[in-house]
């Protein structure tokens, strides 16, 4: 091993080693138990984050786990096409590097360009996931448009379609303007606005007026431009001002068209002038009216979003119909949209309508890709009918077939779940598998897997000219079949026998309905078991936090908070760090602030601290469906710990390699107390990290790992060891040796699953000194599990009575100040003749570790000079401290601390002795300093009690 830890000199190269020779490959041994993982698809144009850090981190750790238990392991690996993104990747390439539109080329000459784009360029985020060691099985690496998937999802939507589970209708969609395809929920990022509140007078008509004389009514809007779309106005059936107006009419102003006044909850008393008008065709809530009132849906938006020369106008159903003109205006055709909002106020203003403008905060919906303000929009569109998928996956989540960990989240889920809404699963893009239904010339859908097969299956005639429909589906539609379609469905492959249903999916809570949800109600579908049984995809839902900055703000490239994972494992410069952070920014002052706060925050950039360290990190930070505040001091820490780990390895290799560690048969061996106390000690950390994994607590799997290699192994057991390797007989010397490196070798094996690569590293030098150690890799070797056999209960009491009394001694040292090296008679005042015993039989560590010139059982009878004294389990321990200190240096030097303490004393009570402070600072605050007081009084009662021990000297 070299003699310092550098992680950059071993991790790439192992990796390598580790990929090349297979041993991320299932095993294939049927006759032993499955287990696996799907990933979740990282799209094809990103790149690594925390968030794919963190999950795959854990993913990683459990699939190492479980292939060190024998199990025949996969953890399935691929990316996923990633629709709108993609093509806006190659949109923007073509454009500066050619000055093209996807329309020069072409659909089908695009879609080679996309091709072409992802064979150069869409592997990012896979050599990424390498850096990280994730041990996936590359061989197996799927993409949601390779052949095999593709064909998955054809067979999918027609099979869909035949059991009347996918139809095409008329329906209010989410709308992106600028690249002209509908989104999904998830793929809309609301955002917070000032804005106003326009207050429009619409005229009642046949001469009706309302409850106090007016002859008109007011409707409150922040989006007059829909006004000219709008075919009806609801008003609470309760609210006494205007029931008496439920069935009549109102004439809209501009077009002067006649429309209902109708009942409905939608509107809300309390709330504005508790009218509201009703545009079925521009808003999801007056959609959901109109359809309850039968109310015509008028869309008056063209696809850009501009004011269409002649509007649409359909039934309830999404069917044309003549209930109302088509006229729009002639002065506003084609105007943008929010030209003509400004122009209808203005009109509003001239005709005396317009009531009053107020001030409104405004949540208002964006295309997170495109960039623009998103309009509810009526289309065609194909759409899933999702309740009777939906009634078997929420069965099973309440059967217990599939579990959420933590399991509150089981109720975001079956909230969802029992007020699901169909899924729109058309998208107008050209990336993306194109939806197998074709079209004749009077518009009759034919839905196939092939136009061949459309054509045989409806018994078509040659000369009848089809086309296939132009829209694509839906990523989330595709990926909804990952865990079986990666498997090789619909072909009922040895693949799908072995691993299928996955044992977890490791998740974020954002997706649990847009994928997790959906997963579950496709496979449910889908495919059966031996019996006829629905197969779930996945036994165990694990959700995780987010991972949020150190301030809890959520990372984002606006904010300038975005940790890049490879960033930390390599380290980077200050000036890279800045122009990554800024360089694409369009906006100045906004790239300015940036390169402020990360100068701020990092005025030497980021040291490489290695994949390890990062893993260790977030593992240990992976509490249970809490998001996480990034902390680069941990990370830190844990490097640290690394560090630590190896110094202490090159300790045990230098004082077992070419020595006798009692592996021969026959060797006498004569274990001290410390070797039965570590191998017990370990035993309780591999019971406890494994139950811990099993529960999904990484947190507290890292932090048992960390304790046993920082406190007991390193700090105590290798220090323990001294005085034997130093002094002790050949069979002591031979056993401790044996008990080092076996116990090593041991914990290499327990840490492996969260810091792969320095384990290996140091496994490797290990493994020639261990009796049947075999294998070329550690990560094939056992998990160490609970032997009760090495467990010594007897051993880990004496120790820690051990380890109790020369951390007194210690803790007198450092109260007294006494110099470390400083010789101490010491006596102890035993309670028992157990610890008698104990100091016997502990004599020469006691003395070595605690540098004691003395030690001894103090009698009875025996007469006690004034001594610095500290309880050992129930005995009293004693050092006699005539001669060890200046008695005047040290009574001033008490004087100087517990009048220093009394000033703090003094402080804080008046601070807290004042009513504005109390009743003003937040309540952890006073709290705090409540604490802090007492804390300080204790300082003192300790302080004062050394200064009579030392007058009394």
């Amino acid at each position: 091993m070299e003699k310092t830890y550098n992680p950059q000199s071993i991790e790439q190269a192992l990796y390598k080693r580790w990929e090349e020779a297979g041993y991320f490959k299932p095993h294939g041994d049927t006759t032993k138990d499955a287990y696996s993982i799907m990933i979740p698809p990282p799209n094809v144009t990103g790149s690594l984050h925390m968030g794919h850090a963190f999950q795959d981190s854990i993913m990683d750790t459990l699939i190492r786990c479980e292939r060190m238990k024998g199990k025949n392991t996969l953890w399935q690996v691929g990316t996923d096409h990633a629709g709108i993104a993609t093509q806006m990747v190659v949109e923007r390439k073509i454009a500066a590097e050619e000055g093209k539109t996807k329309h020069d080329y072409g659909r089908d000459a695009f879609i080679d360009k996309i091709w072409e784009w992802k064979g150069e360029s869409g592997g990012t985020i896979t050599k990424q996931l390498r850096r990280l060691g994730a041990s996936v099985d590359w061989d197996r690496e799927r993409f949601t448009m390779d052949e095999g998937l593709s064909n998955a999802v054809r067979e999918v939507f027609v099979r869909l379609y035949e059991d009347d589970l996918i139809y095409r209708g008329k329906r209010l969609v989410n709308w992106d303007p600028k690249l002209h395809t509908a989104i999904s929920d998830l793929e809309v990022e609301n955002k917070d606005k000032k804005g106003h509140m326009w207050h429009f007078r619409y005229p009642l008509a046949d001469g009706v007026k309302t409850a106090d004389g007016k002859d008109y009514i007011v409707v409150a809007t922040t989006r007059p431009e829909t006004m000219l779309g709008d075919t009806g106005v609801a008003v609470n059936p309760e609210d006494p001002r205007y029931q008496d107006l439920i069935g009549k009419h109102i004439l809209l102003p501009i077009v002067n068209r006649r429309i209902p006044i109708v009942g409905d909850e939608h509107a809300d008393m309390e709330k504005g002038t508790g009218c509201v008008k009703i545009t079925p065709a521009h808003d999801f809530n007056d959609y959901e009216v109109g359809k309850r009132h039968s109310l015509p849906m008028i869309n008056i938006l063209t696809f850009d979003a501009n004011i269409r020369n002649e509007a649409e106008v359909f039934n309830s159903n999404g069917e044309p119909t003549d209930a109302y003109s088509t006229d729009i205006p002639a002065a506003y055709q084609g105007m943008e949209r929010f030209e003509a909002r400004k122009a209808i106020v203005a009109e509003f203003d001239q005709l005396g309508l317009l009531d009053e403008i107020k001030d409104h905060d405004l949540t208002v919906p964006y295309g997170d890709r495109g960039g623009v303000v998103i309009e509810p929009m009526l289309t065609d569109q194909w759409y899933v009918r999702t309740a009777p998928l939906a009634a078997p996956a929420v069965k099973a989540v309440e059967d217990g077939d599939i579990k959420f960990v933590p399991k509150q989240y089981e109720n975001m889920y079956f909230s969802w779940m029992r007020d699901v809404q169909d899924w729109c699963i058309s998208r107008q893009l050209w990336w993306g598998h194109r939806i197998p239904a074709w079209y004749d010339n009077d518009g009759k859908v034919y839905v196939g897997r092939t136009e061949e097969e459309v054509r045989e299956k409806y018994s078509l005639a040659p000369v009848v000219v089809l086309k296939q429909d132009d829209d694509v589906l839906d990523t989330w539609f595709s990926s909804a079949l990952w865990t079986f379609g990666t498997q090789g469905w619909p072909e009922q492959t040895d693949d799908l026998k072995v691993f299928h249903p996955s044992d977890v999916l490791v998740t974020g809570f954002d997706i649990i309905f847009f994928w997790v949800a959906r997963m579950i109600m496709m496979t449910m579908h889908f495919c059966k078991d031996e019996d006829g049984k629905a197969q779930v995809p996945f036994k165990t839902v694990y959700v995780t936090g987010l991972i949020r900055d150190e301030n809890g703000d959520k990372m984002s490239k606006s904010k300038g908070n975005v940790l890049d994972p490879i960033d930390m494992i390599d380290g980077i410069d200050l000036e890279s760090l800045v122009e990554k952070r800024t360089g694409n920014m369009m906006q100045p002052q906004l790239a300015a602030k940036i390169e402020k706060n990360t100068r701020k925050t990092f005025e030497n950039g980021i040291e490489p601290y290695g994949t390890d360290a990062l893993r260790f990190t977030l593992a240990a930070m992976a509490s249970t469906g809490r998001d996480i505040n990034w902390d680069m001091k941990r990370l830190e820490g844990y490097r640290n710990f690394c560090n630590k780990l190896w110094n202490a390895s090159r300790y045990v290799l230098m004082n077992t390699e070419d020595q006798d560690c009692g592996f021969a048969d026959g060797a006498e061996l004569e274990y001290s107390l410390a070797d039965k106390w570590i191998e017990s000690q370990f035993e309780l950390a591999a019971k406890e990290f494994n139950a811990h994994i099993d529960n999904f607590r990484l947190d507290m799997a890292a932090n048992t790992i960390y304790e046993f290699i920082w406190n007991q192994f390193c700090d105590w057991y290798l220090e323990l060891t001294k005085p034997v390797l130093w002094k002790g007989s050949e069979a002591q010397q031979r056993a401790t040796r044996r008990t080092l490196i076996t116990v090593l070798e041991k914990t290499l094996r327990l840490a492996h699953p969260v810091i792969p690569y320095i384990t290996e590293t140091i496994w490797q030098s290990v493994k020639p000194l261990v009796k049947g150690v075999e294998g070329d890799t550690i990560m094939t070797q056992a998990l160490p599990q609970y032997d009760d056999a090495n467990f010594n209960a007897d051993a880990l009491a004496d120790i820690e009575w051990v380890k109790q009394f020369i951390t007194s001694i210690r803790n007198l040292r450092a109260e007294y100040d006494i110099a470390p090296s400083k010789g101490l008679d010491v006596m102890l005042k035993a309670a028992d003749d157990k610890d008698a015993a104990r100091l016997q039989q502990n004599q020469a560590v006691l003395v070595a570790l605690a540098k004691l010139d003395s030690l001894r059982v103090l009698a009875d009878s025996e007469a006690t000079p004034a001594c610095a004294t500290a309880l050992v389990g129930k005995s009293t321990l004693m050092i006699p401290m005539a001669g060890l200190i200046d008695k005047d240096a040290e009574l001033a030097r008490l004087d100087k601390e517990m009048a220093k303490t009394q000033g703090e004393i003094k402080r804080i009570a008046g601070k807290l002795g004042n009513e504005g402070f109390v009743a003003k600072a937040p309540e952890a605050v006073v709290a705090k300093e409540r604490e802090k007081l007492e804390g300080y009084k204790e300082t003192l009662i300790k302080l004062e009690e050394q200064k009579a021990t030392i007058a009394a000297l």
